[in-house]
């Protein structure tokens, strides 16, 4: 525990200016980052009598031993920094908002040609229209299905409208008429893209104008004795209207509005986020944090601003925003998010009316997701750590075991021999921190070697990043090889490239690949491979840390140096932990193995020719029409394709013939022999 007067700054040192501060720990890793408009009093709160500060705030200071900041000219510049550092450095002191589920989006892909309508996950692209976010995805299928009636716009994949395309042929709804059919020509790319436009117009809330239209041209067609087509435009009109039915109008015609409610305790916040177009709700979503900071309501309400809007811009920010408390400084957040919209948003507390009613139903939901989670979350801490206890009695380990990490090899009959890395933290799955490895310290099958290579591998990076960061210094030093002077093993540093990527970073505050060590080493196998393992950390003088494996064949967990492994009970939660463990390393491992296997079998002996790139590859394909019939071609025939000289022409043939095999390949399921296809793969 440090004591914060050792790194505290001199007053005259620090500005009066506002900015952006950084606390780091001994390791130069930042763990707080905030703002202030006077950093020098800000800063000043930090450095009183401990006794003084909350509990969350005095943890902090004392597990920091720096303190830096930057000036900047605004307030407003001093919220995009702060959002930029959260995000970038990923400090444990700040409060990090995370999504209880991945909402799904209606999507309008206007960067392409002929735009698409589909449900759309995960991070926004550029040059796409979302509509939501949507509790569930058959609601956004219901509600596509009622409007392209009225706005036959393309959803189809790019693989089906290619062959539409090429066929000349329309999928079912260009038949049926729930499609413009643009892949056939029905209407030009012009046509399809405005059908596109009111589409998201009528999403975006502007609905009155088109129904009124459609109404105006029923009456019409009925006076004109038209009357299957009038027929057909009252149904299109009652379409438009059961998909508005689907979300009730709750504040007057044309707002736009986001609603955000917190409900809180001592240890955990819930935020709630409704989102109102053109008066109707057109989307929810909500998050969970731990309080991991000193942060009142204003503060949670102004990390949720900056996560729900810090990477939106144009009309994805709407002209106001409701709100429980208002921030510390709401001018420059007002600002801040104007300036992500391009013109004034309002930003207050709802005081009266439709809108504070329906910020009670939002706070309504928030303090309802707060309770389902707690639900759900002592259930879930209770199991896990009744497993890692599980755990730490079988294995006669003095603590649970907080980090794990378990490893599996993956091969195809010795081919593309890859492993894995996962980690489970508190008995959960930590995805940032998994690892895939290469084996290329020798040819061939041999779990044993493949894993101890990979445990080397991984500690030799952990002890290289313990010396760089000056743990040696009051730690005696290690019994086996030097890090740093240790030999190289071929293929390092065991990321999926093998780039050099994997290597300790600068002095830049971010989590340090291979940085943390795990309190127990989990390999998926019997006595050989866990033997193996033990036997790299021992060559690299690391004790201290716990070695197990399981075996799949009767879910029996080995140990070092025992003949006889340990046995947990079908029902034990450890055992059911471990299982998980190992399973996760086992698909990660597989997944990257078959990756490889598919990028091995789709390479073409044109790969090898000598400054013969993708669009000359292309024009021989295009020209001979398949690789089969390329190969049977001559010198003289290569050189009629545009672009491709003599010489180039003499280095394809060589190609090919080196790569010629020596039987064709056969599907062992079917006994069918493997054609090659157009791209140079068999399939």
């Amino acid at each position: 525990m440090a004591d914060p007067s050792s790194y505290r700054p001199k007053p005259g040192q620090i500005p009066d200016s506002p900015g952006v501060y950084k606390f780091r720990d001994e390791h130069r890793r930042v763990i707080y980052v905030g703002k202030a408009k006077n950093l020098r009093q800000r800063l000043a709160n930090y450095f009183q009598d401990l006794a003084g500060l909350h509990p969350r705030t005095r943890t902090m200071v004392t597990t920091a031993a720096s303190v830096e900041w930057t000036v900047v000219s605004t307030e407003v510049e001093a919220l995009q920094l702060e959002y930029s550092w959260i995000k970038e450095f990923d400090p444990r002191f700040n409060v990090k908002y995370r999504d209880d589920k991945s909402y799904p989006y209606l999507a309008v892909t206007l960067n392409e040609e002929f735009p698409r309508v589909q449900v759309m996950r995960g991070a926004k692209k550029k040059g796409v229209r979302y509509f939501g976010p949507y509790g569930h995805a058959w609601a956004i299928r219901e509600t596509v299905d009622l409007m392209l009636r009225v706005f036959p716009v393309r959803t189809c994949s790019a693989g089906v409208f290619k062959n539409a395309e090429r066929t000349g042929r329309p999928c079912l709804l260009g038949y049926i008429g729930k499609c413009s059919a643009p892949c056939v020509g029905r209407v030009t790319p012009e046509e399809h893209r405005d059908l596109a436009g009111d589409f998201c117009d009528f999403m975006a809330g502007r609905t009155g104008t088109y129904i009124r239209r459609l109404e105006k041209d029923m009456t019409q067609a009925a006076e004109d004795m038209e009357y299957e087509r009038a027929a057909r435009l009252r149904d299109d009109a009652e379409a438009l209207r059961r998909a508005m039915e689907k979300s009730a109008v709750v504040l007057a015609d044309a707002t736009d509005a986001d609603l955000i409610a917190v409900a809180e305790d001592e240890l955990e916040a819930a935020v709630q986020i409704f989102h109102v177009r053109g008066g109707r709700v057109r989307g929810q979503r909500g998050w969970v944090t731990d309080k991991v900071e000193a942060v009142d309501t204003a503060g949670l309400v102004e990390h949720a601003l900056q996560q729900l809007y810090g990477e939106e811009s144009g009309d994805s920010v709407p002209k106001e925003v409701l709100v429980p408390a208002l921030p510390e400084d709401p001018e420059a957040v007002s600002q801040w998010l104007a300036d992500r919209r391009g013109s004034q948003v309002s930003l207050r507390i709802p005081q009266r009316g439709d809108k504070k009613d329906l910020m009670v139903t939002v706070q309504r939901n928030a303090q309802q997701a707060l309770g389902l989670h707690k639900t759900k979350r002592a259930s879930d801490l209770t199991t896990r750590s009744r497993a890692l206890e599980e755990i730490a009695e079988a294995l006669g380990l003095g603590s649970a075991p907080l980090r794990v990490e378990c490893f599996d090899v993956s091969h195809l009959q010795g081919d593309d021999v890859v492993a894995s890395m996962v980690v489970f933290e508190d008995g959960l799955a930590r995805k940032s921190e998994y690892r895939r490895f290469q084996i290329k310290g020798f040819e061939g099958q041999d779990d044993v070697r493949s894993m101890h290579e990979v445990i080397g591998r991984r500690f030799r990076r952990y002890l290289q990043e313990k010396e760089r960061t000056g743990e040696w210094e009051d730690s005696p030093a290690p019994t086996g090889p030097v890090p740093a002077s240790a030999p190289s093993v071929p293929g390092e540093p065991g990321s999926a490239r093998e780039e050099p990527r994997d290597e300790p970073r600068e002095d830049d505050g971010r989590p340090k690949r291979f940085a943390y060590p795990p309190q127990l080493v989990v390999v998926d196998g019997g006595q050989p491979q866990v033997a193996a393992a033990k036997r790299a950390l021992d060559e690299l003088g690391i004790d201290d840390i716990a070695v197990c494996g399981l075996a799949k064949r009767l879910e029996e967990v080995w140990l070092p140096d025992d003949d006889d492994p340990v046995v947990l009970p079908r029902s034990s939660e450890g055992l059911y932990l471990l299982q998980r463990i190992r399973d996760e390393a086992h698909r990660f491992a597989i997944t990257y193995q078959r990756a490889k296997r598919a990028k091995r079998i789709r390479s073409s002996p044109l790969d090898d020719v000598p400054g013969l790139g993708d669009t000359r590859k292309q024009a021989l394909i295009k020209h001979f029409g398949s690789v089969k019939k390329l190969r049977q071609a001559t010198i003289d025939e290569i050189c009629e394709v545009p672009g491709i000289g003599r010489r180039t022409a003499e280095s394809v043939a060589v190609a090919f013939a080196a790569a010629a095999p020596a039987a064709p390949a056969v599907n062992t399921a079917t006994g069918e022999i493997i054609e090659e296809d157009d791209g140079g793969s068999r399939t």
